[in-house]
């Protein structure tokens, strides 16, 4: 299994994902800032292993911390968990496992020692990145009843392995389904202008031995005309209370296709990426990036020099284009709201 994020020896250690498909190589990162550096610059992306990630980094800061007494320990947590929050406004997961470090801190005893909530906080972490594996595969479990074999999916940006700690969401599913014997075939989309389709998944599937046909972003709507696909099944970053969702640039475009051709659009996201205060997909924040990632590819200029650039990470796709969520707590359907709290309620 691919994993892109763990732990070892004291070090967060990533796969680089900005060097792949040429180098499969990974960082260690020591200390705090190497931890959300890595995450800003998109060394390790996709919404559950940013959140893996962000826990890890607060094992690291509570592995280096000096202070000596318990205040002085939990402001070098607080200080920690400040700046790994303002790495990536969108994906959810991130607060999520921030959130769940906190409350390390705050169901503690009073009588706790530093050194115990030092060893408790690494814990939590790695139990964080043990989880994501497991919620992954049940995901994967409930969610490939939706597909039959023949099936040829479309998926854009990358919902794999490398967007977890290990296994994957929307291709999760998909390695489900052929593990039960079904034979899948993919078209990913590159997505630009990070290419996380070409470079990602396509790496990612033809790794796992998994059909697959690379396409431009553009190309899809023909491969829709021509009936070449016939489920589309993408990730999350964030999922409001209404069923809107917040994926990668261009997933709006592929639900209004599959819409159009008739085409279920699946979205496969662990709870963790639903964010119940927000109301609808217009509550969600989304991240504005380096006008660089467009106007260029890994160092080469294809744009001219000074040209405005809009480079938005992010899209909404309603929740009226989308056929099901599934999650690791079963397959929600529209009415969304309702189908949403009950399986909040469900984890109670």
């Amino acid at each position: 299994m691919i994993r892109p994020v763990f732990w070892e020896k004291g070090k967060v250690k990533l796969l680089d994902q900005t060097k792949l498909p040429l180098k499969e190589c990974y960082v260690s990162c020591s200390t705090i800032e190497e931890v959300a550096k890595a995450i800003e610059t998109m060394i390790v992306r996709g919404a559950p292993a940013i959140g893996v990630t962000a826990a890890m980094g607060v094992a690291i800061a509570a592995k280096n911390a000096k202070g000596k007494t318990r205040s002085a320990f939990q402001k070098e947590i607080g200080i920690a968990i400040k700046r790994l929050a303002k790495t990536r406004p969108t994906a959810v997961n991130l607060f999520w496992a921030l959130n769940k470090m906190e409350k390390v801190l705050e169901e503690s005893l009073p009588e706790e020692t530093v050194e115990g909530l030092r060893n408790r906080l690494i814990s939590e972490a790695k139990r964080i990145c043990d989880e994501d594996i497991e919620i992954n595969m049940t995901m994967g479990n409930k969610g490939q009843h939706l597909f039959k074999s023949g099936d040829t999916v479309l998926t854009h940006c990358n919902a794999g392995a490398l967007a977890t700690a290990g296994f994957g969401t929307a291709l999760g599913v998909i390695r489900a389904a052929i593990k039960e014997g079904k034979k899948i075939s993919v078209y990913a989309d590159e997505t630009r202008p990070f290419l996380q389709g070409s470079r990602l998944t396509a790496w990612e599937l033809k790794k796992d031995g998994i059909p697959v046909t690379l396409i431009t972003d553009n190309m899809a709507g023909y491969m829709f005309s021509l009936g070449l696909i016939n489920k589309v099944i993408v990730g999350a970053d964030r999922i409001a209370a209404n069923g809107d969702v917040a994926n990668k640039i261009g997933t709006y475009s592929v639900a209004l296709l599959a819409h159009h051709h008739h085409v279920p659009f699946y979205v496969a996201a662990p709870i963790s990426t639903i964010d119940i205060t927000k109301k609808s997909g217009a509550e969600i924040p989304i991240e504005e990036r380096n006008s660089e990632e467009v106007t260029s590819i890994q160092g080469r200029i294809l744009a001219p020099k000074g040209i405005n650039v809009k480079n938005p990470a992010f899209d909404i796709t309603p929740s009226k284009y989308v056929k099901a969520i599934i999650t690791e707590r079963g397959v929600l359907k529209a009415p969304y709201k309702e189908s949403i709290r009950r399986a909040f309620k469900k984890g109670k």
